[in-house]
């Protein structure tokens, strides 16, 4: 973590731009902390892999049973309470900067004043983890102003989600025999969002047309926060494609989903963004196709947007 003085020294735009990386920083490291405190006693592996954390308390080493760091609670509350100190001194110098935009002075002045109550507070309760969540709203209300200020406007995976870390994959409920036949999908940000709402949903398997995106394309990854290490794939042609439980397709001028009969176990195919399904996996679908029903003027939907719908409406039907 950059020390406050160096960080005064720096000219102003570049002092915020850094700010907010550090803020960053600090954001996941109040969400790790909080987290263990609400499951205290787990062996919970936190996306802190280390770094953050061992920045901020030098000497804490990772378990070595466990890939990540396990926070206890006196580390917990000594974590909140340095990050707390350190966010009240950088919430300090970036409320006294003259040169930045209202604004981002506003929300420093928010966060000095939630900073110093945590920092006060974890002091005064002799060491035991206290309730961090206002103090990172605070955190994360700063940040947003300072990438605003400086014209950083955050990606979807920019955002930081404190459930992302690394789950364990055999804690996923699995709906058995729904599998995921994607056609063609160009674009690494939807198939990342395909997996991560496949893991949702409780997904058996993906299968991947030979020229359907990379899985570990870096847009795949980040949109898919951790999911392609969760949901099993493997590419397959169309031509291997195993039809024996049931195939339908997601496409434009079939039944409407809330009439679909959806089947227990079976292959649900997606069809690339700019092209749809193709006749060929379309002569394949036994079950005939869905369709999800539009009253806009484009009548059109992100491909993985009308996904976690028909995986909303599929499961839904197995569950009822």
């Amino acid at each position: 973590m950059i020390p406050i003085e160096k960080l005064a020294k720096l000219a102003p735009r570049h002092r915020l731009r850094k700010a907010a990386n550090v803020l960053t920083e600090l954001e996941r490291l109040l969400l790790g902390s909080e987290l263990e405190r609400l499951l205290l006693g787990s062996e919970l592996e936190r996306l802190l892999l280390g770094s953050e954390l061992e920045r901020l308390l030098p000497g804490t080493e990772p378990e070595p049973s466990l890939p990540g760091i396990r926070v206890g609670s006196g580390q917990a509350a000594a974590a909140v309470q340095t990050a707390a100190a350190y966010a009240a001194r950088l919430a300090s110098l970036i409320a006294g900067d003259t040169s930045a935009p209202e604004p981002v002075r506003e929300a420093a002045r928010r966060l000095h004043l939630m900073a110093s109550m945590a920092s006060d507070t974890q002091g005064r309760a002799g060491g035991q983890p206290g309730d961090s969540r206002a103090l990172v709203r605070s955190v994360d209300a700063l940040r947003h102003a300072l990438l605003a200020a400086t014209g950083q406007a955050p990606a979807d995976w920019d955002l930081i989600n404190p459930s992302t870390g690394r789950p364990d994959a055999a804690s996923r409920r699995v709906h058995p025999g729904l599998r995921v036949y994607l056609e063609d999908l160009r674009s690494p940000f939807n198939l990342g969002a395909i997996f991560r709402t496949a893991d949702a949903f409780g997904v058996e398997e993906l299968l991947l047309s030979p020229m359907t995106a990379e899985p570990g394309h870096p847009r795949s990854q980040r949109s898919a926060m951790g999911a392609v290490e969760l949901v099993p794939w493997r590419r397959s042609p169309l031509a291997e494609l195993d039809g024996s439980e049931g195939v339908f397709a997601l496409e434009l001028g079939g039944q409407s989903i809330g009439d679909f009969e959806f089947p227990r176990r079976g292959i649900a195919i997606i069809g690339s963004e700019e092209l749809g399904v193709s006749a060929e996996a379309l002569s394949k679908c036994s079950l005939g196709v869905v369709s999800i029903p539009m009253s806009g003027a484009k009548a059109s939907l992100n491909a993985a947007v009308a996904f976690g719908i028909l995986m909303h409406a599929w499961t839904g039907a197995i569950d009822n």
